[in-house]
C-alpha cells in the first residue's frame, strides 16, 4: 500500500470505524452514565454512522470531509454531533483543492485544521476531562511524522495515552461538571471513544 492517505482508505476506515462504535455502543454509553447523561454511546455512533455514509458517496477527498461534517452536525442535537461534524469540516478544509492523496505533511495540516475548527466551538483543553484530551495531544504527537502510518500510530497512542488520564481528572464542562469531585475515578466516554476511533485508524491503515 502506498503510503498516503487517500479517500479509498478514508472510505474503508471509516466504515470500519462505524462498525467499532456500533459493537461499543453500550460500553460507551455506560461510561457515559458515571458522569454524564449514558447517551454517548448511541451519539457517537449516529456521528461517525452518519460521517461513514456521507463519504462513501464521495469523489473527492476534500469536499468528502466537508459534506461528512454536515452530516454529522444533522446526526444528532447533541454535542458529540457537533464536535466531530466541526472535525470533519475542519479536516476538509485543511485539504487542498485538487489533492487526491495526502502524504504525512498534508494529513497532519489537516488533522491540525479540524483541532482548530473543534475549537471554535468549545473552549476545553486538555485536562478539562473532556474529548479533548485525546484529540489535542494526538494532533500534536504526529507533528513531524516521517510517513502516514507513523503518524496515525503516534496520534493513536498520544489519544489513547490522553484518555486514560481523564480518569483522574476533575470535569470542568457538561453535566460531570455539577459532579465535582464525584467526576474523578472515570475516564470520559468522549476523550474514549476518540482514542478508539484513531487507534481503529493505525491498526487499520
Amino acid at each position: 500500500m502506498a503510503d498516503k492517505f487517500d479517500l479509498e482508505t478514508a472510505k474503508r476506515l471509516f466504515a470500519s470505524a462505524a462498525e467499532m462504535v456500533a459493537r461499543r455502543e453500550a460500553e460507551f454509553s455506560k461510561l457515559d452514565a458515571a458522569t454524564g447523561d449514558g447517551d454517548h454511546g448511541t451519539a457517537i455512533k449516529a456521528a461517525i454512522a452518519a460521517a461513514s455514509v456521507s463519504l462513501q458517496a464521495a469523489t473527492d477527498i476534500k469536499n468528502g470531509f466537508v459534506d461528512a461534517g454536515f452530516a454529522t452536525m444533522s446526526a444528532t442535537a447533541g454535542s458529540t454531533s457537533t464536535l466531530w461534524g466541526a472535525f470533519l469540516m475542519g479536516f476538509g478544509d485543511g485539504v487542498k483543492e485538487g489533492v487526491d492523496a495526502l502524504d504525512a505533511p498534508a494529513l497532519c495540516a489537516a488533522f491540525e485544521s479540524a483541532l482548530a475548527n473543534v475549537r471554535m466551538h468549545t473552549k476545553a483543553a486538555v485536562g478539562d476531562k473532556t474529548l479533548m484530551d485525546a484529540l489535542i495531544p494526538a494532533v500534536e504527537a504526529m507533528k513531524g511524522a516521517a510517513d502516514v502510518k507513523s503518524l496515525l500510530r503516534v496520534a493513536a497512542d498520544a489519544a489513547k495515552k490522553g484518555a486514560a488520564d481523564t480518569v483522574g481528572m476533575r470535569a470542568k464542562f457538561g453535566r460531570a461538571h455539577n459532579l465535582g469531585e464525584r467526576s474523578v475515578g472515570h475516564a470520559d466516554a468522549g476523550a474514549t471513544s476518540a482514542a478508539a476511533i484513531l487507534e481503529l485508524f493505525a491498526d487499520n491503515f
